[in-house]
């Protein structure tokens, strides 16, 4: 009698990146909708693809100057029109109930004239401002066509970004308007899924005086290059001097070949009365990127990356002191990646870090005096915000979706601010999630996060879904995502295990670094040793029978996934387990044939 295991999916996934808000391009009123709970929802009690869509979804945050306030925009969808809305929302810091300033759509709020104002993007697009309370909205004039803004910290100057077509398509070129055809000379003539469209992101400054914006030039006239950087652009990419006088931004001015190959990005220094600018970065060949001006305006902190070409090296913190243009490198020793800088005062900055499989917040001073850890929790921090000593971050875990949240800077304590999905959590439940280590073959220490069916039972018996992070040098943290949920997967009765393999950032730069040029190789095996610690296959594994890998809930593999499968089996074989698939779709087993899995393990087709 053959034994068969409890089934396992194999799925490769890759970290949902989340994008920066830029001005809707809508022109109509901002729709409404009802997404509260039905009684079959709140019966059912844990999630649904159909739940999941009603989640509100945290877009930006901003503290206010004196860091009693937070203003924070949240986007609702809709399943049945997919109809999106964005809302401007305010809440003090110390909690309480949220108050909605905007009814018909508002993103990006700046606070400006000292916390007096707030400055966003309207629903049609256009710059407008309104106080505190949400009352007495103006629109701004003379400025359209735009995606991120800035007003500067002394409010008479403002700088804005929008796209300037500089290239001619082929149907201009030739004077065939008729004609559907690109010419392609250019390995940049499409990023992912975005085509060129022959133009680029420019940033422009002008004169603002809080009811008209006036005088607007362009900083990058000519250049075909693109600040914030393409594909992302991240309006952190920009930041103003405390003074008002500077910009410093992030571009790269690299075309064709080397454009495509090269991560060589630089921090410009520009001077906004005379135009004249100053590359910061000259030197360094990696990623140079993030620019924040400290108080005094005296020093610049920055990102950056020592190896050109490498999307994956150790993202170190760098202080550019503008009298001497003299760069410290004041993380030195710090083997974690940094993200999300602020400075406290003149002499202390913050930062995240992915770390140990989660993300924290931590201090260092601008001499270099090592790094100190501020928070604790099995939680993702990011965004940080920073003003009068006061700290907010964005928060989020397996079973939370992203909120703001406070961060004591005495205690480490980290307090959720906001309750954007109250409404759901009270009548949904999220599975249980729980860190574990195990040993790897070669003695190393795996992490690796366990997430648990809703009302687990250890005495029962789960089928195990495997989570194979992409990237392959991203982070794996306690995540929350709308297109790989966790607890979308743990609510259909599997219990999940996500292990931070060899490849992962937050382990050291050594272990993130260990699979270039290896990636069939340690990654999978510590794959093979988290799937043992968590079932014992291999024990359960009589002599001379195979691995049967159950399948009939298996609805989709895509490439990555297959190509995953694909390198396990290769490491399975080594240990001379043979391995058999039953019951695949029609559909995943010819993508499977097509990959080639077939020629190293027995396939079986589901019936009906």
């Amino acid at each position: 009698m053959k034994r068969y295991l409890p089934p396992i999916i194999l799925a490769v996934v890759l970290m949902s990146v989340s994008c920066k808000q830029k001005a809707p391009e809508t022109k109509e009123p901002a729709p409404s909708f009802n997404n509260q709970l039905t009684a079959e929802e709140i019966a059912g009690g844990v999630m649904t693809p159909e739940i999941m869509w009603k989640f509100g979804r945290l877009g930006s945050s901003v503290l206010s100057p004196d860091g009693s306030t937070v203003i924070y925009t949240v986007t609702e969808r809709d399943l049945a029109t997919e109809a999106a809305s964005t809302n401007i929302f305010s809440i003090p810091v110390s909690g309480g109930d949220p108050v909605q300033l905007t009814k018909d759509g508002g993103s990006s709020p700046q606070w400006i004239d000292n916390g007096k104002s707030i400055a966003f993007i309207d629903n049609d697009g256009n710059l407008a401002t309104m106080d505190p309370k949400g009352a007495v909205i103006k629109k701004v004039e003379g400025l359209s066509n735009f995606e991120y803004f800035s007003i500067s910290p002394a409010g008479n100057k403002i700088y804005f970004t929008k796209r300037v077509k500089l290239d001619q398509t082929a149907n201009e070129k030739y004077n065939l308007p008729r004609a559907k055809v690109r010419i392609i000379d250019d390995l940049m003539y499409r990023h992912w899924n975005t085509w060129s469209d022959y133009s680029y992101s420019h940033i422009f400054v002008a004169d603002f005086n809080g009811n008209v914006v006036s005088g607007e030039k362009d900083i990058m006239e000519g250049q075909k290059f693109e600040s914030p950087l393409s594909p992302y652009f991240d309006e952190t990419e920009i930041s103003w001097s405390p003074d008002g006088k500077y910009i410093a931004y992030t571009t790269k001015r690299l075309r064709g070949k080397e454009d495509a190959r090269s991560t060589n990005s630089d921090v410009y220094l520009y001077e906004v009365s005379n135009g004249k600018e100053v590359n910061i970065t000259e030197n360094n060949r990696g990623y140079d990127k993030y620019p924040v001006f400290s108080p005094d305006g005296s020093r610049i902190a920055y990102q950056s990356m020592e190896r050109d070409g490498y999307e994956a090296d150790l993202n170190r913190l760098f202080i550019y002191d503008i009298k001497t243009a003299t760069r410290t490198w004041i993380t030195k020793g710090w083997v974690f990646d940094v993200e999300s800088v602020k400075w406290a005062d003149n002499e202390n900055l913050y930062f995240v870090s992915a770390y140990l499989g989660t993300s924290q917040v931590f201090k260092t001073t601008i001499n270099g005096n090592g790094v100190d850890q501020i928070t604790k929790g099995n939680h993702e921090l990011g965004s940080l915000q920073l003003e009068t000593g006061k700290m907010i971050a964005t928060i989020m875990s397996f079973a939370l979706a992203p909120e703001v949240a406070s961060v004591d800077l005495g205690s480490g304590d980290v307090k959720q601010v906001t309750g954007i999905n109250k409404h759901i959590y009270e009548s949904v439940k999220m599975g249980k999630f729980e860190e574990k280590y195990t040993k790897t073959k070669d003695s190393k220490d795996l992490q690796m996060w366990v997430i648990y069916p809703p009302d687990f039972d250890p005495s029962k018996k789960y089928p195990a879904l495997l989570f194979c992070e992409g990237g392959p040098q991203s982070v794996l943290g306690p995540f929350w995502s709308y297109r790989w949920n966790f607890q979308m997967m743990a609510a259909k009765g599997y219990i999940v295990f996500a292990p931070n393999r060899r490849g992962v950032a937050g382990f050291g730069q050594e272990w993130k670094e260990q699979i270039s040029k290896d990636y069939g190789g340690k990654n999978m095996q510590d794959y093979l040793d988290a799937t043992d610690a968590m079932a014992q296959l291999r024990s359960q594994v009589p002599q001379g029978l195979p691995l049967v890998i159950q399948c009939a809930r298996l609805v989709r593999v895509d490439f990555a996934a297959g190509g995953s499968i694909l390198n396990w089996l290769v490491a399975v074989q080594d240990t001379g387990l043979q391995v058999r698939f039953i019951q695949v779709p029609r559909l995943v087993a010819a993508l499977l044939h097509v990959m080639g899995i077939t020629e190293h393990a027995d396939l079986s087709v589901l019936k009906n």
